[in-house]
């Protein structure tokens, strides 16, 4: 039985973060768009920056559009705060820039995005931050390299592009045991198919660009921390380095995330069709997608996952000739990185977004040369199917 006065999903994402504006009664959040904000005194002035009062500063500090993002993605991922940051990367940089500090270490997805893992493997790697890059779904080998210096666990589940999906329940038993900060990027799942802070995650971070903008029309990062004590830390952080959301940004997310279960269950019903469309066909070699029975942790994504998503990987059987024969001749697909918008865009991850990653590294990782990453759209399934096939036709 539902809880009495607990609203169902579908409706807590078109009302969530909303407060009626006062002055004109407008249903859509108005864009604070402004730099600064007035005090009423000095006196009131000293008591914002002094903690002591509620209120606005300046909007690197805090901005009452970002503010209302905030709450509606802390709400939706079942977290105590969330902190709105100008790109995806601002988020894992300032992940890193609060928890990792000189001869520190990490362990991380394998197949984590690819400028999440380059900028530890070269930037952070000169202030002495070492790391390992590992199959996160093998718990053994995570536990295997645990030293006494680790001080984050960083997954992806499910992981760009492999698919591959990762234990976080085992894995939050794994750090709390050790003392590390558990951190998943919950970018493919999204809120409406998975809630890691609720498996025992501390942190979660999204591309907000992705799945819960789905217009691809504007970049954006947001952590969502677990507990209070988490955030603040986070927040000093964010707010010093300055990887901040702009109010303009936060509004066109805002408008975004009120489709994002409607644009979720239909995308997810395409990919569903697809990959088994896929798998099927003579000139495909093989087929990643979390909602397939042949997928290795089918079960697993059963278990920690409300749904497999909309994102797929496959090869084809000509590999990467074949592959890059069949990318250049969809027509309605979008040749394009990125992904989670309502339209289905395709590309190669080997030679673009994870183009950073090391070729040992990337075939250590999954991510190799005949790989295509397929984010499913919104389109008629029937169009996209038809779309996919007369550019197989052509390999």
């Amino acid at each position: 039985m539902k809880e009495k006065n607990k609203r169902n999903l579908e409706t807590e994402i078109i009302h969530v973060g909303y407060h009626p504006d006062p002055i004109a009664h407008s249903v859509s959040p108005p864009i604070y768009q402004t730099s600064t904000f007035a005090f009423e005194s000095a006196e009131q002035g000293a008591a914002l920056f002094a903690g002591k009062e509620k209120g606005f500063i300046y909007t690197r500090l805090g901005n009452p559009t970002i503010l209302a993002l905030e709450e509606a993605l802390a709400f939706l991922e079942k977290g105590s705060a969330a902190l709105a940051t100008a790109t995806g990367m601002a988020a894992v940089s300032t992940i890193y820039l609060t928890f990792l500090e000189k001869d520190s270490h990490m362990i991380g997805t394998s197949a984590l995005y690819g400028p999440s893992r380059n900028i530890i493997e070269t930037e952070f790697a000169r202030f002495g931050v070492s790391s390992d890059f590992i199959d996160t779904s093998d718990l053994n080998r995570i536990q295997k390299l645990i030293r006494k210096n680790t001080r984050l666990l960083f997954i992806e589940s499910p992981a760009n592009p492999t698919m591959a999906i990762t234990d976080i329940k085992a894995c939050a038993e794994l750090a709390k045991a050790n003392n590390l900060i558990l951190v998943v990027d919950n970018t493919f799942a999204s809120p409406v198919l998975q809630n890691p802070l609720e498996l025992g995650a501390k942190i979660v971070i999204h591309s907000l660009t992705k799945f819960i903008n789905g217009h691809s029309d504007v970049v954006g990062g947001v952590i969502i921390s677990s507990t209070p004590e988490l955030h603040q830390r986070l927040q000093k952080v964010l707010r010093m380095h300055g990887g901040t959301m702009d109010p303009h940004q936060a509004w066109l997310v805002l408008r975004g995330l009120r489709t994002l279960n409607l644009r979720i269950e239909k995308a997810q019903g395409n990919a569903e069709k697809l990959a088994s469309w896929l798998e099927s066909h003579p000139k495909v070699a093989w087929v990643n997608y979390p909602g397939l029975e042949s997928h290795p942790q089918y079960d697993l994504m059963k278990k920690q996952m409300k749904g497999p998503g909309s994102m797929i990987s496959f090869g084809l059987k000509g590999g990467y000739e074949a592959g890059l024969k069949f990318i250049n001749n969809v027509k309605l697909c979008t040749l394009a990185v990125s992904l989670g918008g309502i339209e289905t865009l395709i590309q190669h991850p080997a030679s673009m977004t994870h183009a950073s990653v090391p070729k040992k590294e990337k075939d250590e990782a999954g991510i190799t040369d005949d790989l295509i990453r397929l984010s499913v759209g919104c389109e008629a399934y029937e169009d996209l199917m038809a779309d996919l096939e007369q550019a197989l036709s052509l390999c």
